[in-house]
């Protein structure tokens, strides 16, 4: 089994016109790494995007002269995207909401992190120098 290595490392200024084109590096990673199409055109484009825009809007509060870091490993059996800002975290099992309920429908938060428990095997979030949430895809 061979180590771990980054496949992705880049820092962006906290402004939301920078996710596309690191998402579109990132799709283009992991097509390289011969994921399936679906799970880099569908479960990674959105599940990043909304990791990248939750940490501009909401981590960085759109801080001018705060950045986001966005790094991708891969291994063996995963592809692993860690989103870090400078925002002072929050406890994922609190907006764990179900936009689909009859309840939050008309509510706008929670959706993007739906997404991303839809999309990806596994959603992290811890403080490591910042505000970090971690998206795992199994390669397999």
């Amino acid at each position: 089994m061979a180590e771990p290595h980054v496949a992705l490392d880049v820092r962006i200024p906290s402004d939301v016109k920078y996710i596309e084109g690191v998402v579109e590096l990132a799709t283009l990673r992991c097509r390289e790494l011969h994921i399936t199409p679906r799970k880099c055109s569908l479960n990674v484009r959105v599940a990043l995007s909304e990791a990248i825009s939750n940490a501009i809007l909401r981590g960085n509060a759109s801080g001018a002269g705060k950045h986001v870091s966005i790094r991708a490993t891969v291994s063996d059996d995963a592809l692993v995207f860690e989103v870090v800002d400078e925002g002072p975290g929050f406890d994922l099992t609190l907006v764990r909401s179900d936009p689909t309920t009859p309840e939050n429908l008309e509510k706008e938060d929670g959706r993007g992190l739906f997404l991303m428990h839809r999309l990806m095997d596994r959603v992290e979030r811890f403080h490591a120098k910042g505000n970090v949430v971690r998206l795992t895809l199994r390669r397999r």
